[in-house]
């Protein structure tokens, strides 16, 4: 399995960004996908995952403000980050989980003004 990741990039505190990570490859129709991020200096940390039925688990810090969802036609899951804050700035990682877990490469999340 592949993931390509994409969305990432320099916002301001207070805006939004969209992450999509699109997976290729022997997909399984039961999966979870979703992100983990991880800031410098600190460990890798759950953010947002999804399963293949809708259901959703999200970190504490992002309720209300990060929304994931998913495409299972086109094996894509989607990360609409609002209200940004300085402390969301992190590399994120999309995860595909099925038979094995898979990594995408990480797309960087810069919140500043």
């Amino acid at each position: 399995v592949q993931l390509q990741a994409s969305g990432g990039g320099l916002v301001q505190p207070g805006g939004s960004l969209r992450l999509s990570c699109a997976a290729s490859g022997s997909i399984f129709s039961d999966n979870v996908m979703g992100w983990y991020r991880q800031a410098p200096g600190k460990e890798r940390e759950l953010v947002a995952i999804i399963g293949s039925g809708g259901s959703t688990n999200y970190a504490d810090s992002v309720k209300g403000r990060f929304t994931i969802s998913r495409d299972s036609r086109k094996n894509t899951v989607y990360l609409q980050m609002n209200s940004l804050k300085p402390e969301d700035t992190a590399v994120y990682y999309c995860l595909y989980d099925s038979a094995n877990m898979y990594w995408g490469q990480g797309t960087l999340v810069t919140v500043s003004s």
